[in-house]
């Protein structure tokens, strides 16, 4: 009998070793979770809704993104002019102009829905009633994975004092979002903050699923020329890399204090500067100035850390979060792994 020759045997490729694990949970133990591939989100107001950059850049690499600030009802923003470089950073004062909340349904969320980067959305308000009815609203719709709830919006009820400064107002805008919607629930803290950390642990207390900080700095810039104000609204809220340090420092003393995820953001222009803020004890970061200069920064961010964790040897990026810590940092599970 004879035997076909079928020619050499197949010798099988070496697979490649699995690479890092970068994977985020930033609403452990919320049923609708926030869970991310990555930690690296494009933060609010230097993103648009998405659909700006998807051409730029492959979008659904992100970990998530966060939509430009959402209102009750439209706004077109302050006078120009409202941006101005200043070193190491920006002055802006847009003046949360958007389509307000109608409008931003009318024509995202259906997009959103068929994406599979979670898109979540940066809500602001001038009072606690109208927070907890755009929270409302938005746990109604498709393709929103959670809220962002800007809290450094003045409280009209009381004189216009922000609520974010104030622990007390901070949580009783996070408890009435939370009252209104089971979606992941971030809250973004301000700088302002006498006790930056008792905010935090306020908001912790009336259900914020995560923290983000910082929001930007106040500050101006003057024409010597004309003797006024570079902006038409004089000051405006400074960030990029000059803040960098402010919020570096923010994020070290909340995440040492409060047991949910916390989201470092400031100045964040490289992924040194990312894995400062991880160390730091942020579970995720947001990056925002520095997309104006270089859209493609986030996901050289991804591939940074990726890099980074296999050069060290690093499997999980949850080895990483709070390694500054001398003592360690509260246990969360934010980086639990994604398919448990």
């Amino acid at each position: 009998m004879t035997t076909m020759w079928k020619g050499p045997s197949r010798v099988p490729e070496p697979e490649d070793p699995p690479g890092p694990d970068l994977s985020v949970d930033l609403a452990p133990g919320n049923p609708r979770e926030l869970r991310l591939t990555n930690p690296v989100i494009a933060a609010s107001g230097c993103f648009g809704y998405g659909l700006e950059y998807a051409g730029v850049i492959d979008v659904q690499t992100l970990g998530a993104f966060v939509s430009k600030g959402i209102t009750r009802r439209p706004r077109s923003g302050n006078p120009m002019p409202r941006i101005a470089e200043t070193p190491a950073g920006m002055l802006n004062a847009i003046g949360l102009q958007n389509p307000g909340i109608a409008g931003l349904i009318r024509k995202y969320p259906r997009i959103w829905e068929t994406w599979r980067v979670p898109a979540i959305v940066n809500i602001s308000a001038e009072s606690v009633e109208e927070y907890a009815e755009m929270a409302a609203i938005l746990d109604e719709q498709p393709g929103i994975a959670g809220i962002e709830v800007n809290v450094s919006c003045p409280n009209v009820a009381r004189g216009g004092y922000c609520f974010g400064w104030d622990p007390g107002m901070s949580a009783e805008v996070t408890a009435a979002v939370r009252a209104a919607t089971t979606l992941p629930l971030l809250v973004k803290l301000s700088p302002g903050a006498v006790d930056i950390v008792s905010v935090a642990l306020a908001v912790e207390e009336a259900g914020a699923d995560a923290v983000s900080l910082i929001n930007t700095l106040v500050g101006m810039a003057i024409d010597t020329r004309r003797r006024r104000p570079v902006l038409a609204n004089a000051t405006g809220g400074l960030s990029g890399p000059a803040i960098k340090p402010v919020a570096l420092r923010m994020v070290y003393q909340v995440a040492g204090s409060v047991r949910i995820p916390v989201v470092g953001m400031g100045g964040i222009s490289s992924t040194e500067d990312a894995l400062e803020f991880l160390m730091a004890g942020a579970s995720a970061i947001e990056i925002g100035t520095a997309i104006f200069v270089q859209p493609s920064l986030p996901l050289e961010v991804i591939a940074g850390l990726e890099v980074w964790m296999r050069a060290q040897g690093v499997e999980n990026l949850g080895e990483v979060v709070g390694a500054a810590h001398p003592a360690g940092i509260p246990l969360r599970r934010s980086h639990a792994q994604v398919a448990s």
